[in-house]
């Protein structure tokens, strides 16, 4: 297995403010971002209106209704979307102490894209059935992964990465067989289009539930942050300092599992978020988790609202938002590449 480089230890009470105001500033900017135009002063004016015995001019309805349906939720979304990827990515990183992995290394997204097709082209034609299969092979995934690396039960770390590359295999021809039997002109442009990941389709109904989902991830692992220092020594130090390492990995890797699951259901594949954003919390402040993992939650979230706020402003027609994330996470990874040289990176 390639270690995790170890980069310099670094501090700086300023990153975490720093960081704070801009994804404020990137969160107001998205909910100006569009085609539809809405200014600050008609935002305000409808946020006005919500508090009790205020009312709303009849020339801002349609306004009130693009900002309160569509963009708002999205914006949200993105964010969960963000933080929650790039969180998974760090855990995975340290768990399987590879700065190569990412959230779909045990077959997850694979899986939740095959129930997503497969969902497309049953009779129904509904929303909620695609996200229910993709949610449900994404489980069924990850439960293989780990299902075949007990199975075997030898070097359990590299193991389970090459069970999840078998996964990651598997589900893609059975993606391949749905995509070469289902309608050129109806049911394979939408799995296409679903492949490439996209906010369009978020509504409050996928928030409520994924936004507790997330927040409960995300606080499990601030609470084990510095347990994940641990395993990333490997399992026998952590069973001499007195932690049962099957039991926290098998812990944290089904709960980034099935947060990962759970936003490709909602979203779609949204790729580079899980690989780079944790190496450039790393670049920032170090390798320790305690300062590490809420550095990965902001810039996961600043990542991903700048990445949709691209989406809808580049061009008329909406861009996917995987699209932008894999036009600048590639650069953004190879910088990285060249950053870090020295560092025990490569």
């Amino acid at each position: 297995m390639i270690a995790i480089p170890r980069y310099p230890l670094k501090k700086s009470p300023r990153t975490i403010p720093v960081l704070c105001v801009l994804l404020a500033v990137l969160f107001f900017g998205s909910l100006l971002a569009g085609r539809f135009k809405i200014t600050i002063s008609e935002i305000i004016a409808i946020v006005s209106s919500l508090l009790p015995g205020n009312s709303l001019s009849q020339d801002l309805i349609s306004q009130k209704l693009v900002f309160l349906w569509i963009r708002l939720p999205r914006c949200i979304m993105a964010v969960m979307v963000g933080t929650g990827l790039s969180v998974s990515g760090a855990v995975y990183q340290a768990l399987f102490r590879n700065p190569l992995v990412s959230p779909d290394i045990l077959g997850v997204a694979a899986g939740c894209t095959f129930g997503a097709a497969l969902g497309i082209i049953l009779p129904g034609d509904s929303f909620y059935l695609v996200q229910a299969m993709a949610f449900g092979f994404g489980l069924i995934a990850v439960s293989m992964a780990v299902g075949i690396a007990r199975l075997i039960s030898i070097k359990p770390v590299i193991v389970m990465v090459l069970a999840g590359m078998v996964v990651l295999s598997f589900f893609n021809a059975l993606l391949m067989i749905l995509k070469y039997f289902s309608d050129p002109y109806d049911e394979l442009p939408s799995i296409v289009f679903w492949i490439m990941g996209s906010l369009t389709r978020v509504t409050w109904n996928d928030l409520y539930i994924t936004a507790p989902v997330t927040c409960c991830g995300l606080g499990l692992f601030m609470l084990l942050r510095f347990r994940l220092n641990i395993l990333s020594l490997g399992d026998v130090q952590a069973q001499s300092l007195g932690m049962n390492p099957f039991v926290f990995r098998l812990m944290l890797i089904l709960v980034s599992s099935f947060m990962v699951a759970l936003t490709v259901a909602t979203c779609g594949q949204i790729c580079w978020i899980g690989l780079i954003i944790p190496h450039m919390a790393r670049t920032l402040v170090g390798p320790e988790h305690e300062n590490m993992i809420p550095i990965t939650v902001l810039l996961g979230a600043i990542f991903m609202l700048a990445a949709d706020g691209l989406a809808r402003s580049v061009t008329a027609a909406e861009i996917p938002v995987g699209i932008i994330t894999a036009l600048t996470g590639a650069p953004i990874f190879a910088f990285l590449l060249y950053k870090n040289r020295g560092s025990g990176w490569l």
